[in-house]
């Protein structure tokens, strides 16, 4: 057995509260509160993303019991190996794989975009062709790629440096967010007069409540970072259920913050109406002017930020355990031999995101909408590991080592894979208001048959690692007993 490598304990509590807000709270906080509030009106927005938070918390329950027990990298990836098996743990590992590098991609994109707005006449150069409707210019390609090679480089020079990093942008995303809407309220043209009608009057408040708590879910992608961070915690992995809490309960506030500032700054039935490129972004311009402007740029800025390097962390720590665990080849997991940081990994998940630029808004769009389901699979993947795991009495399949008595615990958790299953449902049938559209199903299906074709291959091979072998390298020590299917048991 070849001795496993491991990561350094560098990360602090306060940094990791940053990376699971940062991840959660990215570019569309800002750009789609008009979207939002067209959608379900303003208090209907509101409390979709607060019941989709609420949501997000029940699944956290479980997030929180299995990185206490289990500190290790690879997250949702160890944690189907625990409960189902090395099959189910490629099945979750591939999925999330694609979900994390395509929220790096958008990101980068969502840089761009955020200058087409801003400076359209400085992007719109050197302009390149069409995609999908899209067109591609070569500035933006060019601040795509230089924001993805200072997060690389940022990344490889050591995790306490981006966790530094990652919660100085979070502090300051906040402090604009709550500054933003106290300006927006002080204005005498603006105020809650401007908020009515508080629901879509062409929909009832239920329907347009669920409306949004349906899409809410996959705006709070990213407390899931936690657990792919977890072997670099440097204090008690006790904690991480707090710290995730903490997070999603400010990525609600700041979600509800925007959508009410975007609803005070001017009567939103007229602002929707005119199906403007950033909603938000010009009724704070019309408001506040450059001062205000300037801000919303901020806000929008440590977003991205935070959200490319959160991302870029938890893509390079999920193939660095699966490379480790020998599902993928051993160049993921090695170290820099300066830093000590997962240097191949990192450079392999910007190196695939730098195509992104080329191919146009709308077509990473398809992609992004279809890795929802990756994400959507992990929860599933981690509620129902953690149900396997509670018990509701102790019996004779208890195991101290993996199992405890927890029947408020265990219901939690297996109300988490209902709402992880509903999730997924919204998906993938057909009339929902989260339903994948044509092509990001034709981009899941090429996704589905690739993990298809690179399991057979690797099949055998996966398969003839000793199960104590796999326990150490996956979580650390031998003598921990998976749950492994009966398939795997009878070393299929």
């Amino acid at each position: 057995m070849n001795e496993r490598t491991s990561l350094s304990k560098t990360l602090k509590p306060h940094w990791v509260w940053a990376i699971a807000l940062g991840s959660s709270i990215g570019w569309g906080a800002f750009v789609q509160p008009a979207n939002w509030i067209n959608t379900a009106g303003p208090l209907g927005a509101m409390l979709g993303f607060g019941i989709g938070g609420l949501l997000m918390m029940i699944i956290a329950i479980s997030y929180g019991f299995l990185i206490k027990s289990f500190p290790v990298s690879g997250g949702e990836f160890a944690y189907a190996y625990i409960s189902l098996g090395r099959r189910h743990a490629f099945i979750s590992g591939w999925f999330l794989t694609l979900g994390y590098v395509c929220i790096v991609a958008l990101n980068a994109s969502a840089f761009a975009l955020m200058f087409k707005f801003v400076f359209p006449k400085f992007i719109e150069n050197m302009h390149f062709y069409k995609v999908a409707g899209w067109d591609v210019y070569g500035t933006e390609v060019i601040l795509a790629t230089v924001a993805l090679l200072l997060f690389a480089y940022f990344n490889i020079k050591g995790s306490s440096f981006s966790g530094k990093l990652q919660f100085i942008f979070a502090i300051v995303m906040v402090l604009s967010v709550v500054v933003l809407t106290l300006l927006v309220g002080a204005q005498p043209e603006a105020g809650l007069a401007n908020v009515q009608p508080l629901f879509q009057p062409e929909k009832t408040a239920f329907a347009a409540i669920i409306a949004i708590v349906a899409i809410a879910p996959w705006a709070y992608v990213g407390f899931d970072n936690v657990p792919q961070v977890a072997e670099e915690f440097s204090f008690s992995s006790k904690k991480a259920f707090n710290l995730i809490i903490g997070a999603l309960f400010f990525a609600t506030i700041l979600y509800v913050l925007m959508i009410l500032a975007t609803a005070m700054a001017r009567p939103w039935e007229g602002l929707v109406s005119e199906n403007l490129l950033w909603g938000t972004g010009t009724a704070v311009q019309d408001l506040l002017g450059t001062f205000g402007m300037v801000i919303l740029v901020l806000a929008v800025s440590m977003g991205i930020f935070t959200g490319l390097n959160g991302f870029i962390v938890s893509s390079s720590r999920l193939l660095f355990a699966m490379s480790r665990a020998k599902f993928i080849p051993d160049a993921f997991s090695k170290l820099h031999p300066k830093y000590k940081t997962p240097y191949v990994s990192i450079i392999f998940t910007v190196a695939i995101s730098l195509l992104a630029p080329w191919f146009g808004r709308q077509a990473l769009v398809w992609v992004v909408d279809m890795s929802s389901i990756g994400v959507t699979v992990a929860y599933l993947y981690t509620c129902y590991t953690a149900y396997s795991l509670f018990k509701w009495k102790m019996d004779e399949d208890f195991n101290p080592k993996i199992n405890v008595v927890s029947p408020f615990k265990k219901a939690f958790a297996g109300l988490g894979v209902i709402v992880s299953f509903v999730f997924l449902l919204l998906l993938l049938i057909p009339g929902s208001p989260a339903f994948l559209g044509i092509e990001s199903r034709i981009a899941l299906g090429v996704w589905i048959v690739l993990g298809i074709i690179f399991y057979l291959v690797k099949r055998k091979e996966i398969n003839e690692i000793p199960e104590s072998e796999l326990n150490y390298y996956i979580l650390g020590e031998e003598t921990i007993e998976a749950k492994n299917s009966d398939e795997q048991k009878m070393g299929a």
